[in-house]
């Protein structure tokens, strides 16, 4: 589900420091991270917190602090001497590969720190508790802009649910047509190969179109499409995190709709079928967008 929350907060001497965040589709939670460097440490605590209020979304999440200029990031001569001598020794190995760049390797984890948020103890403290504050503010901020796209997309979803259940209405109706549709395809056919021969015995005919009659009923699977309408109509009114059930009702409303096209004798069912799968399609497209 897409959302967007950005939130700024003061850190006194330390600075001012913004969260902006951004979700996109996803099956899971996936949270991506951009935080200036020496602050890697926060990242598995931040990522819970985004956990404990969404389920579903590739969230991406970007930390900018603007200081008063007292706060500096130092080299850590240490990491970079090691990350350089990793890769020059990848460029070595590598033909014709570029020499590493000062900018990318600067920004690797590790290699640049803030040497006096490290060195005081309770500025750490506090500019982490800061940090934190602000990621929950954004997420729950991420949260509500999340759950008024969720009410649009449920009216939405409930029109297309309804589309569904007068497409199913209408392969009913000519699912009942079948047997009629059968027994003239069959004297049709037969008049044409046994023209010489004689007349089809009329207790075989019925035989054949019986057996044809119980291979193409699509009576069970537009009984289970009603029902899995049904279920659908019953999840979002209820609520809640329900983009996992959603998507498991698409992917059985998918099969009996494909059932149904593999049955029918008619172009007019096969037509409502293929309708059918268009249509759950459409749904599953925006049940992608429901956490």
């Amino acid at each position: 589900m897409t959302g967007f929350a950005r939130t700024t907060a003061s850190i006194g001497d330390l600075g001012e420091l913004t969260w902006e965040m951004r979700s996109f589709n996803g099956r899971g939670l996936d949270v991506r991270l951009r935080l200036p460097p020496g602050l890697d440490r926060l990242e598995a605590r931040l990522r819970a917190e985004a956990a404990k209020l969404l389920i579903r979304g590739n969230i991406s999440a970007t930390l900018t602090i603007k200081g008063d200029g007292t706060v500096r990031p130092v080299i850590d001569r240490a990491m970079l001497d090691a990350v350089l001598a990793a890769a020059l020794d990848l460029v070595r190995r590598i033909p014709n590969a570029p020499a590493p760049r000062a900018e990318l390797l600067l920004a690797l984890p590790g290699v640049l720190r803030n040497a006096e948020i490290e060195s005081d103890p309770v500025a750490q403290a506090v500019l982490d508790s800061a940090i934190i504050a602000g990621f929950v503010q954004a997420v729950h901020s991420l949260h509500a802009t999340r759950i008024e796209e969720g009410s649009r997309l449920g009216s939405l979803l409930l029109g297309l649910l309804d589309e569904a259940t007068a497409l199913a209405r209408r392969g009913r109706q000519l699912a009942a047509l079948q047997s009629p549709e059968h027994y003239r395809r069959l004297v049709t056919q037969l008049s044409e190969l046994l023209s010489d021969v004689g007349a089809f015995p009329s207790e075989r005919m019925a035989h054949e179109v019986a057996l044809l009659a119980t291979k193409s009923d699509v009576r069970e699977e537009l009984d289970r499409l009603d029902a899995h309408i049904d279920t659908a109509r019953i999840v979002l009114r209820d609520g809640g995190a329900i983009g996992r059930r959603l998507d498991f009702l698409m992917q059985e409303l998918n099969r009996e709709a494909n059932t149904l096209c593999s049955k029918a004798a008619s172009l007019e069912l096969t037509a409502v079928g293929l309708e059918l799968k268009a249509l759950i399609d459409q749904l599953r497209e925006q049940a992608q967008n429901v956490e």
